[in-house]
């Protein structure tokens, strides 16, 4: 548990008991990090993301099989697929109707060694992925869970699918820009935040158990009343970790 402590965050239920385990035999995270072909861009983008914590958070070990759901310009694809080495398989799920800019983004960055083990889905949001893909080690959905609310798309068969797709004992790590107390999704398309109880009410709903939350990501000095876009203080944000049952 100390092991776990000092990245910030904790396990909530004996469902990820191997946690532990699985921090003892991680990667070398901050040596993926470090990889001297990583883009300036990305080295920019890691003072915010802290991806070392979160690629501890998730676990991810060589060999994965991983969707990133709303892979946006690819950041975290790129980083799910590094951290699953040579040996392993990721998905970036991106919509039809992307913004350009995202679009073109993801698509220079596809040309990259480092995304050789990548496959792009062009599909919408609540049928993610072809009915081959399946028993997934796991699923990342970062900052983009709040979108969809704004968005035509049926998010608790969104949930379903992507539950189905998950191998049993595979995870789904989600984080998200926090909105206040009983705000729901009704900030969502003006300020791109999202209540942390209402995601978690979907989320579980479909079946997913939470088991472990952390608070690296957190910044309690954030009103959380204005746009995450050049915000005047870090954005307060939460990180979950849930588990498809066996």
């Amino acid at each position: 548990m100390n092991g776990l402590a000092r990245f910030g965050f904790v396990v909530v239920s004996l469902a990820v008991a191997s946690a532990a385990s699985l921090a003892q035999t991680a990667p070398d995270y901050t040596a993926i990090l470090n990889a001297p072909d990583r883009t300036e861009a990305d080295r920019k983008n890691d003072e915010r993301r802290a991806p070392v914590k979160i690629l501890a958070f998730a676990g991810v070990q060589p060999g994965w099989t991983i969707l990133d759901m709303g892979a946006g310009a690819g950041y975290s694809t790129e980083l799910m697929a590094r951290a699953a080495g040579p040996s392993g398989k990721v998905y970036g799920q991106n919509p039809p109707d992307m913004m350009d800019r995202a679009r073109s983004a993801y698509e220079e960055r596809a040309k990259s060694p480092a995304m050789r083990t990548v496959t792009t889905l062009t599909r919408v949001y609540d049928d993610p992925v072809p009915a081959e893909v399946k028993n997934l080690d796991l699923i990342t959905f970062f900052y983009a869970y709040h979108d969809v609310t704004y968005m035509p798309v049926d998010r608790a068969k969104m949930n379903a699918k992507m539950f189905a797709a998950l191998k049993p004992g595979g995870f789904l790590v989600i984080a998200d820009h926090s909105a206040k107390q009983g705000e729901g999704t009704t900030v969502a398309k003006t300020l791109h935040r999202i209540e942390e109880a209402t995601l978690r009410q979907e989320i579980q709903a479909a079946g997913f158990k939470l088991v472990a939350e952390g608070d690296f990501l957190h910044h309690p000095e954030d009103p959380r009343d204005d746009k995450v876009f050049k915000p005047a203080v870090p954005v307060d944000e939460f990180i979950l970790k849930y588990q498809k049952p066996n």
